[in-house]
């Protein structure tokens, strides 16, 4: 009943009531659509690092103090028999910071050098895994474009999607 109220308010089509033969049939004309502001060509490859849209986790960056090559440091020496405190370590790369995980490489007296990956989570620096090769599936799964390559090379990376 009301859909039949609603629709009888409509009445006839102008050209029904005023008798006219229908709608006018003369040919429709284009005009050219015309920009006020030249638009440039798309812009082809990956987001620049500036970029609003480009991804925090491509390319691992030094982190700029946070966290500090001394933190990295002492999370490794506070792991039950990783470092013992009498051991000289230094950084030799890093932290290089990607999408709140970061890499590391420590020289450590009378060993080879120390591969780190560690993960902020919610505020908390977290020992992801540290040793000659830190390829592990959690990095290759879970870590970050730039943290894979530089914990498994370029073969460790998983493809980015186009």
């Amino acid at each position: 009943m009301a859909l039949a109220a609603l629709l009888s308010g409509c009445g006839e089509p102008p050209e029904v009531r005023d008798g006219s033969p229908g709608l006018p049939t003369r040919a429709p004309t284009t005009t050219p659509s015309v920009s006020a502001t030249p638009t440039a060509p798309p812009v082809v490859g990956l987001p620049g690092p500036n970029s609003p849209t480009a991804d925090p986790g491509l390319v691992a960056v030094a982190c700029a103090g946070d966290p500090s090559a001394q933190q990295i440091i002492n999370l490794v020496r506070g792991r039950g028999g990783l470092l013992s405190q009498n051991t000289k370590v230094t950084a030799r790369t890093g932290p290089l910071c990607a999408a709140g995980w970061q890499f590391t490489i420590l020289d450590v007296a009378g060993y080879e050098p120390l591969q780190v990956v560690t993960r902020d989570r919610a505020g908390t620096l977290r020992l992801v895994t540290a040793g000659t090769d830190v390829c592990t599936a959690e990095v290759r799964v879970a870590g970050p474009a730039g943290i894979q390559t530089l914990a498994c090379g370029s073969d460790g990376a998983l493809p980015v999607p186009q």
